[in-house]
């Protein structure tokens, strides 16, 4: 027995260096098998949607952490772990996004770059809203705010594209969707953006409304302004199309006589309520003035300048007060020009033909009521008349052939006593002035055509 013992005594020391071999033998097949493992893990997953996944392997035992955005996706990425050959033992460390209630999203623009904030249901979602910022608003600062969450409603995609598409048309503003509201407010780049964003809303998934919409738009500009010394209107800003541009145009035409109407006008939407009536009535009171400017600014106009003589200014101030659409406010600052200085009868009718030469005084048709767009003539005239003050004033009307010869005489005295009670209306004395009708009977041009029955119905100043 203690021969025994003395034998085993020597052969056991030899094992250690075994084991230590074993060890070694061990530990290095073990690192390629777990870092196999990991990598076919990894790859497995490669079709799956997880956020903040982890694996690690130790032996032929996966640990699998990550967050998934569904609980069925969740147990099929667990699942998958399992399904790789080798694997021995998933430790399921996975858990879900956290559910966001209500769903908040939003983008936002300032003055130097856009945020995307809020929540959004999955990485791929989140990598499109950006790319639809950067391709929308090329060069802008795009901020990613955005976190991913669970909870989204359906086609929330859909709506939120939408939504990034808009942005590019404020200047600055938010639009926030919470759950199927979506909610506006900031101020448009430019006119008609406002409603521009307000038509692309209407193609809104189904299901998706909006609550608020508070996008303004830049103020809406009309302007003219009248330059004695170049003889021109010059016309800028908006109108809201070109059916308007036109009217507007030709009114100028009919008003500003002898001037050169410079046309720069734009057509754009966005014009407030009653816009045309507005514009129309208030280049008739800029034609009074001998210079001076309109602006429109939405429903606000402001005229400034120099009237003809005294009268004039209470007669433009109380005249767009109380005719402009309702919800209109005028402001004028108008003051009067220094008097002209007199000349004698024969510049004063001089004068007066240079000026009927230009443009005619005009009627409501078969009546005697003087056309508003003649105002501006009007005055000029009646500037004239002052210029020439111990002059007696022939004021002649006359028509055109149609109609009975006794109702064509009785038109043409009205028409011309209509013109004398403005020149009185406006300060000169009732005496200086004789009208007098000639109806029919002392035409200038043939009546058996419209061009010639426009010419032959006119007024004429004859100084004596």
């Amino acid at each position: 027995m203690r021969e025994f013992l003395r034998s085993s005594s020597k052969w056991w020391p030899g094992t250690i260096p075994l084991a230590i071999l074993w060890g070694l033998a061990c530990w290095n097949t073990t690192e390629p098998i777990e870092a196999d493992l990991a990598a076919r893990s990894n790859a497995a997953l490669k079709d799956t949607v997880l956020d903040k996944t982890q694996l690690a392997v130790s032996g032929r035992d996966v640990t699998f952490r990550a967050e998934a955005f569904s609980e069925q996706g969740r147990t099929a990425a667990v699942a998958t772990i399992d399904a790789v050959p080798g694997v021995r033992l998933v430790n399921d460390e996975t858990k879900l996004v956290a559910e966001a209630v209500p769903y908040v999203w939003s983008v936002e623009r300032d003055v130097v770059r856009v945020t995307l904030g809020g929540n959004t249901p999955l990485p791929a979602i989140k990598a499109k809203l950006l790319d639809a910022a950067r391709n929308s608003l090329g060069g802008v600062e795009i901020a990613d705010r955005m976190a991913l969450s669970r909870g989204a409603p359906t086609r929330f995609d859909a709506a939120a594209l939408l939504l990034v598409d808009q942005i590019g048309r404020l200047k600055d503003g938010k639009i926030t969707l919470t759950d199927t509201k979506v909610t506006l407010s900031g101020m448009a780049r430019e006119l008609g953006g406002s409603e521009a964003i307000a038509a692309a809303l209407k193609n809104l998934p189904e299901g998706f409304s909006v609550v608020s919409n508070d996008i303004k738009s830049p103020p809406y500009v009309f302007q003219a302004v009248k330059d004695p010394v170049a003889l021109t209107l010059t016309l800028t800003g908006y109108v809201p199309d070109n059916a308007v541009h036109a009217a507007l145009a030709a009114a100028a035409g009919r008003q500003f006589v002898g001037d050169n109407i410079v046309d720069n006008l734009k057509a754009s939407v966005g014009a407030p309520q009653g816009f045309s009536n507005a514009v129309v009535m208030a280049l008739g009171a800029l034609s009074r003035l001998s210079t001076g400017s309109l602006v429109v600014t939405d429903r606000s106009i402001r005229l400034s300048g120099h009237a003809l003589f005294e009268q004039a200014v209470g007669q433009i101030r109380t005249g767009l007060s109380k005719e402009l659409p309702q919800g209109w406010q005028s402001q004028v600052e108008v003051a009067v020009k220094p008097a002209a200085a007199s000349v004698d009868p024969t510049v004063c009718q001089q004068l007066f033909s240079d000026l009927l030469g230009k443009g005619k005084i005009r009627f409501e048709s078969g009546k005697a009521n003087i056309d508003p767009d003649s105002v501006g003539l009007l005055d000029r005239l009646t500037e004239t008349a002052m210029r020439c003050p111990s002059s007696v004033i022939e004021v002649a009307g006359h028509t055109d052939g149609d109609g009975e010869a006794a109702s064509n005489q009785a038109l043409s005295e009205r028409r011309a006593q209509a013109v004398v009670d403005y020149m009185v209306k406006a300060g000169l004395p009732a005496e200086r002035f004789r009208p007098v009708g000639y109806g029919s009977a002392q035409p200038v041009a043939a009546n058996d055509n419209e061009d010639g029955k426009a010419q032959n119905r006119r007024i004429e100043f004859t100084v004596r």
